[in-house]
């Protein structure tokens, strides 16, 4: 962090825009998504704890989601490692291999994007408004 804080303050001494520079926050969102895969194709079957036990052969596996209401898998889940390299090893080696009688598809997770200030979505006509 005090790194990043000398090389904006660096930056602002040279007239280049710290605003070039992310919010420290940022650089620890980004390094939380390079580490989570996405999982794709899973077995109806399987569990949370057969998917961490496949996974967990390359490296330490922080987090394993499935769906959130049922605890049973939807066909997806995401896997999350404690460094890079592991989540990139994970992916390699998983990607296109059998997992519980179906073949799996590995990936990086992406960010979850908000689709709050965008297009509104419509539900119903307006209401009539009534001048008394």
């Amino acid at each position: 962090m005090e790194a990043i804080r000398k090389a904006i303050a660096i930056s602002s001494n040279r007239r280049v825009l710290p605003s070039l520079f992310p919010p420290p926050s940022r650089l620890v969102s980004f390094r939380g998504i390079a580490t989570k895969l996405f999982v794709g194709g899973l077995s109806y079957y399987t569990t949370d704890k057969g998917l961490s036990e496949a996974f967990s052969q390359y490296g330490q596996v922080i987090e394993v989601v499935m769906d959130r209401v049922s605890d049973k898998s939807k066909g997806f889940g995401f896997v999350t490692f404690a460094s890079i390299d592991e989540a990139h090893t994970a992916l390699s080696e998983m990607n296109g291999k059998p997992l519980n009688g179906r073949v799996i598809f590995v990936n990086y997770a992406k960010p979850t994007t908000s689709t709050r200030g965008s297009i509104p979505i419509a539900r119903g006509p307006p209401e009539e408004k009534t001048d008394k």
